[in-house]
């Protein structure tokens, strides 16, 4: 009969002390009331970090966007707001600088999206930075790049092959398509014939033909932004109006071949940013020491939400101000998109809270897969049937053909992991 030493004040109840002893039949000794619970709880994060990953878009689905910008700098309020939550939930721990270069990754990937639908449309662009992200973050965890301690997986084979499925998954979903209909979409912007007088927000009926823009028929009025046409002012001093705002970006004037480069170019680079958010938090919590060196900082992933999101509010207001100075203090602005986009901003929030703690509890090799996949499926569930996006056999079957790929290779790189050792 094995005997069993144990620490004193390790074991705080009766219950515990017999599901402790109970589980140590054939002579193994595992303490379940810490690590497996950890364990679950990871993947219980990285549940919550899909489901809300997949569904955050859908409350601004049918609420013009425009360009993104002014929508994505509302969301990164948000964002920060969610964070500001998590920090007082967590009684105010320091707030570490560095960790605020994850945010700004983050944010600078996502400034690339708009560029890259325009140049290689969505699906490529998706795929491409969709794969340079989880390679990006699971490479960095598997082979503790850039400063990190490695955390590779229990069993690499089932982890790589988990992540050749997840890679395989992102270019059967690039290839599923999605019908998109602008019927119903509330749009808010437009460009007027007014004066520096005119009230900011106009009512302007259904179907009316403001500007260059034409509002959709729909049972209501809409707000609008508005905004004065430039002036020009001609040879004999008379002004005129100069029209419509030159719609010829630098992007529309590059030839198809320049577009395609320069996508791709920006998605790998826009799927690079996006995977190393997390990289300067677990660099902080692999190498900042506290106590005169004595011990490690705060290993609770949880502490350092807050300084990440405060990077990302104060990149993308900075970007925004470029925007708005770009534009000549005219940028678009689309009141209708606030609130969707403050709730879909939290839903992110959370998200990305429970991706920090899948990535401490699971480790990055094991996390990224999963969570940067995951959300797919959801996403195309609701496609198909909420919003009746993905219609057609082909699609269907396309799409079924990547949720499996998906799942098998969550389940492998979940497996790769395994529970700590008893």
């Amino acid at each position: 009969m094995a005997t069993y030493f144990v620490e004193p004040g390790t074991i705080d109840s009766h219950v515990e002390m017999t599901t402790w002893i109970s589980s140590t039949t054939n002579g193994s000794a595992c303490n379940k009331t810490e690590s497996d619970i950890s364990h679950g709880f990871g993947f219980l994060a990285a549940g919550v970090a899909i489901l809300l990953f997949g569904t955050n878009f859908a409350p601004v689905k049918k609420f013009d966007t425009g360009d993104g910008v002014f929508f994505q700098w509302i969301m990164c309020i948000a964002i920060w707001s969610g964070g500001l939550v998590v920090q007082q939930i967590r009684k105010n721990p320091q707030f570490y600088p560095l960790a605020m270069l994850g945010g700004f990754f983050w944010e600078t990937g996502n400034m690339c999206v708009v560029p890259i639908i325009k140049t290689i449309g969505l699906g490529l662009g998706m795929c491409i930075w969709g794969m340079t992200n989880l390679l990006s973050g699971w490479a960095t965890g598997r082979f503790g790049l850039f400063g990190t301690t490695a955390d590779p997986p229990t069993n690499p084979v089932l982890n790589d092959i988990g992540v050749i499925l997840a890679v395989l998954s992102a270019v059967l979903f690039s290839m599923v398509k999605n019908t998109i209909s602008t019927e119903g979409l509330d749009q808010t912007v437009t460009l007027s014939d007014v004066n520096e007088t005119s009230p900011l927000i106009q009512r302007i009926p259904p179907g009316t033909l403001n500007g260059s823009v034409h509002m959709p028929k729909q049972s209501e009025d809409h707000d609008v932004i508005v905004f004065p046409k430039a002036k020009r002012q001609n040879k004999d001093g008379s002004i005129a109006d100069s029209g419509e705002v030159q719609s010829g970006s630098y992007i529309d004037r590059m030839s198809p071949g320049a577009k395609r480069i320069f996508g791709i170019s920006l998605s790998l680079v826009s799927g690079v940013f996006y995977g190393q958010m997390f990289t300067p938090s677990i660099y902080i919590m692999d190498n900042y020491m506290v106590n005169n060196g004595t011990e490690k900082v705060s290993q609770e992933a949880l502490d350092y939400v807050f300084s990440t999101f405060t990077g990302i509010l104060a990149t993308s207001t900075v970007y925004f101000l470029i925007y708005a100075a770009i534009q000549k203090n005219q940028p678009k602005v689309y009141p209708r998109a606030i609130l969707p986009g403050f709730v879909s901003g939290l839903m992110w929030s959370i998200a990305c809270s429970g991706w920090f703690v899948a990535n401490k509890v699971l480790s990055e090799a094991v996390a990224f897969p999963i969570i940067s996949t995951g959300p797919g499926v959801i996403a195309s569930i609701l496609g198909v049937f909420v919003f009746k996006e993905i219609t057609g056999r082909r699609n269907i079957l396309m799409l079924l053909l990547a949720m499996s790929v998906t799942i098998t290779g969550s389940i492998l790189c979940g497996l790769s992991k395994k529970a700590p050792s008893c």
